[in-house]
């Protein structure tokens, strides 16, 4: 038997930590996974030619995962563009991640993996690599192929555009009494008490994909957003369905399961300051629900 090659030994023990950079990067797990693999394949090829060229495989490995992530950002962009509806990111239970790629949750969330899509490529690895991995600006630049000041202006303006707390060291997360307040709502239909929980500008993203009906459009506003759900409700009535929601770990995060008219969707909330909902990204799409559940 073949021993295993330095290059194959470091890519298995780095592995978990490549998914997380590229799933931050994508938002997508399948197309993460396969950017890792391709990875293995470049460095494979990569020793075979010359190993000793190859100071440290974690630095490589980390420098061309980010560079692969880069070019499928941007194959994806007009694919993204077509999509049916409003794209979301695939979201992934917790249990399902490499633990490496949760060891620090910080840019994991759906809601900055969604405002991430308004960043460009070299931004959002930017801000990835500084925010979740904690890489300064010098290591950042090498990879690519930028000078410091201009990895720090990326990373500035990135935060700037994610609503990120440049001092903070985690977004704030949906908090328990959020979470039984909404859950008590929907299951005991009483949505005049989900219109209390929400922001006056509070958004509401559905993704369906043209697999499942969902909105096409974000719905702005609170008020709007509580018909939204009083039309769920009332539509599974009508067909003798009943709605349920339970809570769910995904991305590293409280999130929740909605049932209603024979599916299951994911949501993720998004909290202001004072802990009211201002964004809820509900994912409908069930291509997108294959690792949802733990």
């Amino acid at each position: 038997m073949t021993p295993p090659t330095p290059a194959t030994l470091a890519w298995e023990a780095e592995r978990g930590r490549l998914v997380g950079i590229a799933y931050r990067m994508l938002g997508d797990f399948g197309h993460a996974e396969d950017v890792v693999s391709e990875v293995a394949i470049d460095a494979l090829r990569a020793e075979r030619a010359d190993a000793e060229l190859v100071r440290s495989w974690p630095a490589w490995l980390t420098t061309t995962c980010v560079r692969r992530s880069i070019d499928r950002v941007r194959s994806l962009s007009g694919i993204r563009e077509d999509y049916t509806g409003h794209w979301l990111p695939e979201p992934v239970a917790t249990s399902r991640l490499p633990e490496d790629a949760v060891a620090d949750r910080e840019m994991l969330s759906l809601a900055l993996l969604h405002l991430a899509e308004q960043l460009t490529p070299e931004a959002r690895a930017a801000v990835v690599l500084h925010r979740a991995y904690g890489m300064p600006a010098t290591e950042i630049g090498e990879i690519l192929e930028k000078s410091p000041a201009a990895v720090r202006q990326l990373i500035s303006r990135g935060e700037r555009r994610l609503r990120l707390d440049a001092d903070a060291a985690h977004p704030r997360t949906v908090d328990p009494q959020a979470l039984s307040a909404l859950v008590a709502a929907v299951q005991t239909g009483d949505l005049d008490a989900l219109l209390t929980l929400l922001t006056d500008d509070a958004i509401l993203w559905t993704d369906g994909g043209g697999v499942v009906s969902a909105t096409r459009n974000p719905i702005f506003g609170a008020e709007k957003v509580h018909r939204f759900y009083a039309g769920v409700l009332g539509k599974a009535k009508a067909y003798g369905s009943t709605v349920s929601i339970a809570p769910l770990d995904v991305n590293g995060e409280p999130g929740f399961a909605l049932t209603h008219s024979g599916r299951t969707d994911v949501l993720a909330l998004e909290l202001d300051e004072d802990g009211r909902i201002r964004g809820i990204r509900q994912v409908c799409n069930p291509h997108k629900l294959t690792r949802a559940f733990g």
